[in-house]
Parts: C-alpha cells; structure tokens; sequence
C-alpha cells in the first residue's frame, strides 16, 4: 500500500475510464477544486444515496468551485446503468485494477459476519486548486456527508 495520505499532502495523479466513453485525470481539474469520493458498489443503498446526494448538489458545488467525482471497482458499463436508473448528474470513474483505490489507501481489509475480504472503505478527498489534499473523510456516514463536503469546498473556495 501506498504511503498514508494526509490532508496537505499532492494528491496521488490518475487517470481513469468514466462514463460517456471519457476518461478523468487528477491534472483535468487544475484549478479548481476536486470531491474525490470513493464508494462500495453502484446500485447499493448506501452508494445510491449517497450519488443521488451528491447529483441534487451538484450545481452547488460547482458555484463553489468544485467538481464531483465518485469512483468505484464497477465497470463503466455498470456506471452507466447506475446514472441512468437514478438520473445522476455527476460524473462517475471506474478503477477496476484497484490502482486508484489502492493510491488512495481505500483499498482494504473489511469483515461481514465474521468473514473477511477486500472492498472499498467509503471515503472521501478534497482536492484543492493546486493539486493538495485539504480534506479527508473516511470510514463515511451517508447522512449529511454531502452537506459537509459542501460546507468544506465552500470553505475552501
């Protein structure tokens, strides 16, 4: 695993696949500000509220300065289908080979009942003008995380 990111730290550069056939890189968003927000799995009830969230918002975080981007293992066929089902406006990046994930440190060990694999740990960066980590959310609560990062990007901006 990579070293633990820290807010102030650069944020780890990527480039991945999104949905529409295009692709999202760290250097894309120069200048303005980045929520990073990595998630479990499209289509979950968590992660659908939480898109859904961040979608009703969008036009509030951009009058901040910032752009969403929530990336998940999911394939962008599966993207896809998720914005479509629920109408969501915000762009969506998928990092099947856990690189991102793994860059990020939100690649790990979870337990369910008892059993133990890999999955997402639901988190949050944000990413400054400049490229630097200002903010960290993990181990995310869906309710009122939104707001939160709103109230942070704003704060920022």
């Amino acid at each position: 695993m990579a070293k633990e990111l820290r807010e102030g730290l650069k944020a780890p550069a990527f480039t991945m696949p999104t949905d529409g056939g295009g692709s999202a890189s760290l250097k894309d968003y120069a200048g303005r500000m980045l929520v990073l927000y990595f998630y479990p799995k499209d289509d979950t009830s968590g992660c659908t509220k939480q898109a859904i969230a961040f979608s009703g918002m969008a036009e509030d975080f951009a009058a901040a300065g910032a752009d969403i981007l929530g990336v998940s293992a999911d394939p962008v066929a599966k993207h896809e289908k998720f914005k479509a089902k629920h109408d969501l406006t915000i762009s969506l990046a998928s990092d099947e080979d856990h690189d991102v994930l793994e860059k990020y440190g939100v690649w790990v060990e979870k337990s369910m009942y008892g059993k133990k694999y890999m999955g997402i740990e639901r988190s949050t960066f944000l990413i400054d003008g400049e490229g630097r980590i200002a903010r960290i959310w993990r181990k995310v609560k869906v309710p009122g995380h939104v707001e939160e990062v709103l109230g942070a990007a704003r704060a920022l901006g």
